[in-house]
C-alpha cells in the first residue's frame, strides 16, 4: 500500500481537475477555490509583519492556488499568471539587458514579432530571426557572450513549423551556458506538450487560448524550470504590478480543469478537417498529416497534432471569398476557444508585420488559418464545403 503521505501521479487528464488540497488554504474548505477579490489584507503586527499576504500587486490567495495548479501540470519549480500572453512575454524580455542579444523564428505571431522589435529599436537588443526548424542556423548566431534568450514556437503560428526542442535546448546550454531557451507552447498547451521536460528554461503561454478555452478571459502564464530565473521574474511582476487578478485566476482555473475533454474534440475534428481540405488538392499545414515534413519529430515531442491548420489557395482574392462565405466559422483573430474561428494572418493576426518582412520570410498572402472548436466535424466541414464552393473552388465530395 502507498505511503499516505505520498502525492500519487496522475494522468495529466486527472492532474488537470485534482487541485492539491496544499495549494488551497480555506478555511471552509469550498469545493470551489474562493475569489479574494481584494486589494489589501489585514495585517496583526504594527509593523505589518505577520501575515502572507499584504497586498494583491505581491500575492492573493485565489492567484497562489491558480499559480501553485498550473505548475503542477507544466512540471514547473514554479509559475506565474499575469494580464495577458504578450504581458508574459514582456516579463520574460526584462531579463534581456542592452547589449545582448536574442534568436528566434522567422514564423512568429505577430504580437511577439511587434514587441521584439520594440526591444530591438528601443532597448538595444539586437533580434535575429532564423529558421528555427533548422539547428545549424540557430547555432551560427550563438555567441557565449551576447546570446541571452533563444525564443522559440513550436509548432509555430501561422504556417504550423516545428522546432526540435530538445536538440535546441541541449546545444544552446553547451554552447551558451548563459542563455535561456523560451518556448511559447501556447499551440499545443500543457497537455499535448511540456517543453521544461525536454530542457527549456521557460514555457509561457497566452492563457486566453486552450488554458481558458472560452474567449471570455485575457492572461499570461509563466512556467520556469528553476527557482532562481523564477524569483528574477517574481521581482519583475511585483514590480510592474502584472499579476493576474483574483476574479481572473478563478476563471483561468476553471477553464484549465475542462481543457482535457475540449482539446481531445479539438483535435480529432481538427485532424478530419485537415483530411478533408487536403483530398481537395489544397497546400495544408498540419502536424497530424502525413505530409507534414515534420510528422515524426512533432510525434516525439507531443502527445498530439492540435487544433490548429492553416492552408494555402495560391490566390488572395480567393481566399477572402472563402473566409467571408464561412457561417459557423467566425472571422476572428486568436485561437483555442470551443467554437471555430478563420481568418487571414496577413491581414489580421499578422498585419503588423511589415508586408515586405512577410514576404522575405515567405508568410503567404493567401494563407487561411483554421482554429478548430468542439462544434459537430460533420457541420465544419459542411460549412466549410458550402465555403468552398461559393468562392467558386470545385469540391470533391
Amino acid at each position: 500500500m502507498a505511503d499516505d503521505n505520498s502525492t500519487p501521479k496522475y494522468n495529466i487528464a486527472t492532474e488537470l481537475v485534482y487541485l492539491d488540497r496544499e495549494a488551497v488554504k480555506d478555511n471552509y474548505n469550498a469545493a470551489s477555490v474562493p475569489i479574494y477579490q481584494t486589494a489589501t489584507f489585514k495585517q496583526k503586527e504594527a509593523d505589518g509583519s505577520g501575515g502572507e499576504y499584504d497586498y494583491s500587486r505581491t500575492g492573493n490567495p485565489t492567484r497562489t492556488a491558480t499559480e501553485a495548479h498550473l505548475a503542477k501540470i507544466m512540471k514547473a519549480e514554479r509559475a506565474f499568471v499575469v494580464s495577458t500572453g504578450m504581458t508574459a512575454l514582456d516579463v520574460i524580455l526584462r531579463l534581456v539587458k542592452t547589449g545582448q542579444e536574442i534568436i528566434t523564428g522567422d514564423d512568429l505571431y505577430g504580437g511577439t514579432n511587434r514587441l521584439l522589435t520594440y526591444v530591438s529599436q528601443y532597448n538595444g537588443v539586437k533580434v535575429h530571426n532564423v529558421d528555427t526548424t533548422d539547428v545549424a542556423q540557430i547555432e551560427q548566431r550563438l555567441d557565449p557572450v551576447k546570446t541571452r534568450l533563444v525564443l522559440l514556437e513550436s509548432p509555430t503560428n501561422p504556417l504550423i513549423k516545428i522546432a526540435d526542442i530538445r536538440t535546441v535546448a541541449e546545444r544552446v546550454h553547451q554552447l551558451c551556458p548563459a542563455a535561456l531557451v523560451v518556448v511559447d507552447n501556447t499551440m499545443m498547451s500543457p497537455y499535448l506538450q511540456n517543453t521544461l521536460d525536454m530542457g527549456v528554461d521557460i514555457e509561457y503561454h497566452s492563457g486566453t487560448k486552450y488554458l481558458s478555452g472560452h474567449h471570455d478571459l485575457m492572461a499570461g502564464v509563466i512556467g520556469c524550470r528553476s527557482a532562481q530565473v523564477a524569483e528574477q521574474l517574481f521581482f519583475v511582476i511585483n514590480s510592474n504590478g502584472s499579476g493576474l487578478g483574483a476574479f481572473d485566476c478563478w476563471l483561468l482555473l476553471r477553464g484549465v480543469k475542462t481543457l482535457a475533454i475540449r482539446m481531445e474534440k479539438q483535435q480529432s475534428n481538427a485532424i478530419l478537417i485537415a483530411e478533408f481540405l487536403e483530398a481537395q488538392g489544397l497546400k495544408v499545414h498540419y502536424p497530424g498529416l502525413k505530409s507534414h515534413s515534420r510528422y515524426e519529430l512533432h510525434k516525439s515531442l507531443a502527445s498530439g497534432p492540435g487544433a490548429v491548420l492553416s492552408f494555402e489557395t495560391g490566390d488572395v482574392a480567393l481566399s477572402e471569398r472563402i473566409v467571408e462565405a464561412a457561417r459557423l466559422w467566425s472571422i476572428s483573430v486568436s485561437f483555442g476557444c470551443v467554437n471555430s474561428l478563420i481568418s487571414m494572418p496577413c491581414k489580421m493576426s499578422h498585419s503588423s508585420i511589415p508586408a515586405e518582412v512577410r514576404k522575405q520570410r515567405q508568410l503567404p498572402e493567401d494563407l487561411i488559418r483554421l482554429c478548430v472548436g468542439i462544434e459537430h466535424v460533420d457541420d465544419l466541414i459542411s460549412d466549410l464545403t458550402n465555403a468552398l464552393e461559393k468562392a467558386g473552388v470545385q469540391v470533391k465530395h
